[in-house]
């Protein structure tokens, strides 16, 4: 059923936990006072639209989880995170001890609810606005990497989250985190190749098999099965295809989507298609997509802020995540590669950012 023992021993020790980040709200609020910058990717919250309005964020403790649960917070939405097992309430727990949790002001609510159980995703989403499923996933069989079981798994996973919001009758906006994976990878014997890589673009699904790109495959199958059941099912859905997620500490906290992402990043960088993306920046770009879905904003966003292009870049990356640079730059000297162009034009047109990449604005 999605929860840790009995649900009331679990709602029980999540309220419990859940009133521990109440008391140290006035704490955290002074230091969010204090050090504050204006925002310079959003417009201004609306607070007479949508302040307190109770979101629901997946996999609330996941390196893209924390960050758009801060930034939800942060403009004065209510949530609700779901957390998998009693190893992330701990994780929560160490998260808070370190300040990582902003003030939370009575604003944040924890549940459990499994990704493979619809009846729990159901009960955590009943009385929310929107629900961000953020795809974050570790492999069941504790190997490294992904693989092409855990693709199966994104698969259901995303079905589950849509079937559960279907059911959901106060859900009214959903947003996707997929992957730029789901969009770059092209079969270069096909003649018919455009040269740029846009929100309209899809990852050739014979390819990623022939290669063994499981995240790639799964990111796209889950994509696809949320816009089938959403179409079916007449929810409103957005989805956003991020690069390389990367910040603070990216490849201890965020391991194996990093590592996953990163299988064929030799092919990518030779194609001119190996970028990435500061996580507060792409929490950011989660929120406005979600606040513009009231003015009929849909369909999908590609989003990065940076296109590894330099030798030096490639280097300094694989320098960050422990990698030997070959693993990355491999023969990028051969000119006669086919090189594409990375757009993200129509997130930069919503957000009024000039176009291709956050880091030109």
């Amino acid at each position: 059923m999605g929860v840790l023992g009995t649900w009331e021993s679990s709602m029980a020790d999540l309220e419990a936990f859940r009133r521990s980040l109440v008391a140290i709200a006035a704490i955290h609020r002074r230091k969010d006072d204090e050090g504050r910058k204006t925002n310079t990717f959003l417009p201004p919250f609306d607070h007479h639209d949508e302040k307190g309005t109770l979101l629901c964020v997946t996999s609330g403790v996941s390196y893209l989880g924390l960050a758009l649960l801060n930034h939800l917070l942060l403009l004065g939405y209510s949530l609700r995170i779901t957390l998998d097992n009693q190893e992330d309430i701990e994780k929560l727990r160490e998260m808070e001890r370190r300040g990582e949790v902003r003030a939370t002001e009575g604003r944040l609510q924890v549940i459990m609810a499994k990704l493979s159980d619809v009846d729990g995703l159901e009960k955590a989403f009943e009385g929310c606005r929107g629900v961000f499923h953020t795809s974050a996933f570790t492999d069941p069989a504790g190997l490294s990497g992904y693989t092409k079981s855990m693709a199966e798994i994104e698969v259901r996973a995303a079905e589950n989250v849509m079937e559960a919001c279907a059911r959901t009758p106060s859900i009214k906006r959903c947003v996707f985190t997929s992957s730029l994976s789901a969009c770059v990878w092209q079969d270069n014997a096909q003649s018919d190749l455009k040269p740029v890589i846009s929100h309209g673009s899809w990852s050739n699904e014979s390819f990623c098999i022939e290669k063994k790109l499981w995240y790639a495959l799964g990111k796209m199958r889950a994509e696809k099965a949320a816009w089938r059941i959403a179409n079916e099912r007449g929810l409103k859905l957005t989805t956003i295809c991020p690069a390389l997620v990367t910040g603070p500490e990216f490849c201890h906290r965020n391991p194996t989507a990093t590592i996953a992402y990163l299988k064929g990043a030799q092919e990518m960088y030779s194609h001119g298609l190996l970028a990435r993306v500061d996580v507060t920046k792409l929490a950011e770009a989660h929120a406005c997509v979600f606040k513009a879905m009231n003015n009929n904003a849909s369909g999908r966003y590609i989003c990065f802020d940076h296109v590894i292009d330099s030798l030096s870049e490639a280097e300094n990356l694989a320098k960050e995540i422990g990698m030997p640079k070959e693993k990355i730059c491999g023969d990028a000297s051969n000119n006669s590669i086919q090189r594409f162009e990375l757009s993200n034009e129509k997130l930069c047109r919503l957000m009024s950012r000039p176009l291709r990449c956050y880091s030109e604005c």
